[in-house]
């Protein structure tokens, strides 16, 4: 199966996108909150319908970016939010992704590409932040398998991908989940080295 831009095209005009809650989750929501400086630039990659990004923007942050590989769900983004920078909303393969960014937020995106681009990701994300730049969010934690999206990981696995490039700050299971996820998501916050 190929986790291109039609195949993730193909989820959204189907409606089978069942990681969208439809709303943002409580331990991005709590993060974001503790947030002070609103200059800051923020990436949130593989944002789907971006309810993250929606809730930054109702927040007062200005300098937010959403990159997605399909369009329909930048489209809704446009219909909740219809006064938008079009610059905002970026339609590209991350890996593609130039830019750079005090602070980049994952929620879901990590467990949906493919395990041998775990490395090309963590490479990734260090070029697009800015020095001292963090990378926060959501990982799921349950046994790693070829039978996804979503693809999970352990503690273990996750050190061992992302100690070479970043101080790992913070990584515990989530005391916040939503119910359905309670106990498979682990909340980060690695520092750039």
């Amino acid at each position: 199966m190929k986790l291109n831009s039609d195949y993730w095209e193909d989820r959204y005009q189907n409606n089978e996108i069942g990681w969208n809650v439809g709303k943002i989750t409580t331990p991005i929501k709590n993060y974001i909150d503790q947030l002070k400086d609103k200059t800051i630039r923020i990436l949130i990659p593989g944002a789907g319908n971006g309810y993250e990004f929606e809730y930054l923007i109702h927040k007062g942050f200005k300098n937010v970016f959403v990159v997605d590989f399909a369009s329909t769900p930048l489209e809704n983004i446009k219909i909740r939010i219809p006064n938008l920078d079009k610059n905002q909303l970026i339609l590209s393969d991350f890996f593609e992704l130039e830019g750079k960014y005090d602070l980049i937020i994952e929620q879901t995106f990590f467990c949906a590409i493919k395990p041998n681009l775990r490395e090309n990701y963590v490479h990734k994300m260090n070029s697009l932040l800015n020095p001292k730049g963090k990378l926060a969010g959501l990982l799921f934690q349950f046994p790693l398998s070829e039978n996804g999206p979503p693809f999970g990981g352990s503690i273990q696995e996750y050190k061992k991908l992302f100690e070479a490039d970043f101080k790992i700050k913070y990584l515990e299971i989530a005391y916040n989940s939503i119910k359905s996820r309670k106990d498979n998501e682990l909340f980060f916050i690695f520092l750039l080295k």
